[in-house]
């Protein structure tokens, strides 16, 4: 007789930083078990709408809208489409749910009527937060969740009940020495002939990390081979520049974790996924965190990585100031790389382990 699958429900999005954690923990629990059915409760016209479909055995779209901190006209139209986005929660748990099932958010604004659907129709809601500091949504979303998971053992301070350090779901490929994609652009990641400076300003990149590495960049390319993801809009001023020794691509997708295994140095923005996977790699790196972050929450991210493996923190007034190619010249000739994030390891399959318990 053919074993009767489990539902898991995951919600999260508007980020790529509030998807990939729920994603690594689904193709976790896949591993090791195919009795899971897998469902999705994300955005209609979202980033997770472009990239979980394929992962999971269904995703279903929600009405959703921003909260915001301050007054604006568009608070009341958003309030509308929570209000709707609840009601669909309750319409898909009611057909999808069970008593036994879980609902695992990685917040953003799309969680907030599933888990207060979740709550209303008294199924087991667990959270986790990916930065040092609690966004908006988790915030509201933690006092309708059984369990609060964190990435950072500081974090521990910001939540009211229910909260535990799990350390953040790296993907398992971190702990892989395997270089899966060799061929990057032009590059070969196994045979280059200088040392790999990776440079990333995030999915969407950063105007000023780019400029900055344009008018660096000849001086750059006498120590390194740079490869750099400056973001869409941006590609097409940069692909100009490239070369035997630099190489722009608009977006980054799952060959991120061989360029970060593969660089000498990298140069980055600071979220939460980000920094987790390069401490994990023992990987010291140089941010840069995005000033405008809600609660800073960047810098502080930035921050663990520094106190545990020394990493460098540049403030965006400091990075537009620096002598870069003295700072990442520097960097990489005392880096040693031999400190790591410890607890981070075991994440992933800690919160595979909560979620199994829970279900049995």
């Amino acid at each position: 007789m053919k074993k009767k699958l489990k539902n898991i429900i995951f919600t999260g999005g508007g980020s790529g930083g509030h998807v990939i954690p729920g994603l690594s923990i689904i193709a976790e629990l896949k591993r090791r078990d195919s009795n899971y059915n897998f469902i999705y409760i994300g955005g209609k016209k979202s980033i997770e709408s472009q990239i979980v479909p394929s992962k999971v055995n269904l995703y279903l779209p929600i009405s959703t809208g921003k909260l915001r901190r301050y007054l604006s006209v568009e608070n009341f139209k958003d309030m509308f489409r929570i209000f709707k986005g609840l009601f669909d929660s309750l319409g898909i748990l009611i057909k999808y749910s069970s008593k036994e099932t879980v609902i695992f958010s990685t917040g953003g604004f799309v969680s907030v009527p599933v888990v207060i659907a979740s709550w209303l129709t008294r199924k087991q809601v667990f959270i986790h937060e990916q930065t040092t500091r609690m966004g908006l949504a988790n915030k509201i979303c933690s006092y309708f969740a059984k369990k609060v998971f964190v990435s950072f053992e500081e974090s521990l301070q910001f939540v009211s009940h229910n909260a535990i350090y799990s350390g953040y779901p790296v993907r398992s490929e971190c702990f892989d020495s395997t270089i899966r994609h060799q061929k990057f652009g032009h590059f070969d990641l196994t045979n280059l002939d200088a040392p790999l400076l990776f440079i990333t300003g995030g999915g969407n990149g950063s105007k000023l990390v780019n400029d900055k590495v344009k008018g660096e960049l000849d001086n750059l390319k006498k120590d390194f081979v740079i490869i750099h993801q400056v973001g869409k809009d941006f590609e097409e001023e940069y692909r100009k520049f490239n070369d035997e020794r630099y190489y722009a691509s608009a977006f980054v997708g799952e060959e991120m974790i061989d360029l970060f295994k593969s660089a000498k140095v990298v140069l980055s923005r600071a979220g939460a996924g980000t920094v987790c996977e390069l401490m994990a790699l023992k990987k010291a790196s140089i941010y840069v965190p995005l000033k405008i972050a809600q609660k800073n929450e960047q810098y502080h991210n930035a921050m663990a990585a520094n106190r545990a493996c020394g990493s460098i923190v540049l403030t965006e007034d400091e990075f537009k100031t620096c002598d870069l190619v003295s700072v990442i010249r520097d960097f990489s000739q005392v880096n040693s790389g031999d400190k790591g994030f410890e607890g981070v390891k075991d994440g992933l399959s800690f919160l595979a382990d909560q979620i199994e318990q829970a279900i049995q």
